[in-house]
């Protein structure tokens, strides 16, 4: 699908969709317990949906509805020559290869798009060391046996933090145990939602400096039979970031003391220059002068697309940097937006593990450019193209279907238009 996308600013309200981030856990974490629960989100995903695949290839039964799931766990019913398909998800298969292995099942995992080549070799060569064989990596289907056990992991926190919640995630099946993070750990706050949700289902976490430990007698429990999702600050994002460049926007439904890391979208607006208002449960953004800044992409590699964006309406040069991961992304992030922007107007200069983006409050940008099949590209894109009074044409702009199915329809309920070309 290709669209064409223009505006001239952003206005009105809108009510945050459900983190994927939190979905995913929770569906995980009650797929897991000992009882039949809920978990209520009023939307899906591509991502979701593959999450949702993959654990009822193991033997749960989870039904989803508009509401969100009913899942029934997997209990006694594990199939363990299960077939894992988990779409374009990096959170899917990272998440469910120490799930899978900790059940004892011998599981082949499938997947499409860069999902093959994204890395998992740090987590294979943990899983490798205590029980697990793995075929050739970087290919499908990748078929993972054996029966997962230790009482210690050791990992590097430098490359993937789903590597740790998937670990994580596997401890309570295999008798508990502990993991140990060799710093820096990036991402930190995705393994805090970890222990979060996992609390939330009866495990208890402690954490003592960067070492995780999960206690023997632990189990998955349905403390609540009802778990309701978070709201989602990385989707947020996108439309905080254009009432930031022009116009203004009261979105709903996030709250202030999530643990969601892109929260952090919030002080880098206001660091830029934009007014921002809290309430109880939404956020203020209304547009100012923008003026550069610096930004350390370590803990927040999800928001550099956007940002890049706020940055190309900037006056002055805004550094973005620490952000290398985002080169194993759905895309090569750091070239698709220097690509993306360059293409459109905006002048960046793309470094190893950074881009130096030259901002002009009076930018108009225009043109056409894929979405590399990447979602937060054509969010990106379609942000620029709402804010600038140009035309953008984005090229296979389907990829939203991963994270936000519907954000072309909040895109226009803002003032956005858009055509189906």
């Amino acid at each position: 699908m290709n669209v064409r996308l223009n505006g001239n600013g952003i206005s009105g309200e809108v009510r945050a969709i459900p983190s994927k981030s939190d979905v995913h856990r929770a569906l995980i974490c009650a797929a897991l317990a000992d009882k039949k629960s809920r978990v209520n989100f009023s939307a899906t995903s591509e991502d979701i949906n593959a999450t949702v695949s993959c654990l009822n290839s193991l033997g749960a039964k989870i039904t989803l509805d508009g509401g969100g799931a009913d899942v029934i766990p997997i209990g006694k019913n594990l199939n363990k020559n299960a077939t894992l398909d988990c779409g374009e998800s990096g959170s899917t298969i990272r998440f469910m290869i120490p799930v899978a292995a900790a059940l004892g099942a011998d599981s082949s995992f499938t997947g499409r798009g860069r999902l093959a080549q994204r890395p998992i070799e740090p987590l294979a060569t943990v899983m490798k060391q205590n029980g697990c064989t793995f075929s050739k990596q970087g290919e499908f289907p990748l078929k993972v046996g054996g029966q997962l056990k230790s009482t210690e992991f050791e990992i590097e926190g430098n490359v993937s933090s789903q590597f740790i919640t998937g670990l994580l995630f596997a401890l309570p099946l295999i008798g508990g145990g502990k993991i140990k993070i060799l710093p820096p750990v990036e991402s930190k706050k995705y393994i805090d939602m970890t222990v979060r949700t996992m609390g939330e289902f009866g495990v208890n976490v402690s954490v003592e400096g960067t070492t995780y430990t999960v206690d023997s007698s632990s189990r998955y429990t349905v403390l609540n039979e009802v778990y309701s999702s978070d709201g989602d600050w990385s989707n947020a994002a996108f439309f905080l970031s254009a009432a930031a460049i022009k116009g203004n926007i009261k979105y709903t439904g996030v709250f202030k003391n999530s643990l969601q890391g892109d929260k952090e979208i919030v002080n880098l607006l206001s660091r830029f220059g934009a007014e921002v208002i809290w309430e109880d449960d939404s956020v203020f953004v209304k547009s100012n002068e923008l003026h550069s800044i610096d930004i350390d992409a370590s803990q927040i590699p999800d928001l550099v697309p956007i940002l890049s964006v706020v940055a190309a309406f900037a006056k002055g040069e805004t550094k973005i940097y620490n952000a290398g991961r985002l080169r194993i992304k759905e895309s090569d992030r750091l070239s698709a937006v220097a690509t993306a922007l360059n293409t459109l107007g905006t002048d960046v200069t793309e470094l190893e593990d950074s881009l130096i983006i030259k901002g002009n409050p009076d930018a108009c940008l225009s043109g056409c450019v894929d979405s590399f099949n990447d979602h937060r590209m054509v969010m990106s894109c379609a942000v620029a193209a709402l804010c600038s009074g140009g035309e953008i044409t984005v090229e296979n702009a389907q990829a939203v279907n991963k994270s936000y199915p519907l954000f072309f329809e909040d895109f226009i309920l803002l003032g956005g238009k858009c055509d189906v070309l």
